[in-house]
């Protein structure tokens, strides 16, 4: 049963997984996890809390969720995880920022 749903990074499901019964399955994740994570649990917890500072109304939870997953390194790379609506310069560069001062 579906308790509750949030968007997670990488990390974070990592580490629920961790609290888990160990199998297969688990193990195929976390290795999943550990190939394709650009960022460690710390670096990645503190950037989703600056992009969270932001308060950009653009922004929602689950973009936050995917910027720090993938880590775009310039405005192309950012705009590919936005389909539905478009960011100006200014949220662009906060956004980049954030990133590049993590």
């Amino acid at each position: 049963m579906i308790k509750e749903r949030t968007c997670l990074t990488m990390n974070e499901a990592k580490e629920i997984l961790e609290g888990l019964k160990e199998n297969d399955r688990n193990k195929d994740i976390k290795t999943f996890i550990k190939k394709f994570a650009k960022l460690d649990e710390k670096e990645s917890k503190k950037l989703k809390e600056k992009l969270e500072s932001l308060n950009l109304m653009k922004l929602r939870q689950i973009d936050i969720v995917k910027i720090v997953d993938v880590c775009p390194e310039n405005a192309v790379e950012l705009n590919k995880i936005f389909t539905e609506i478009s960011l100006d310069a200014d949220e662009t560069s906060k956004i980049l920022d954030a990133i590049k001062n993590n």
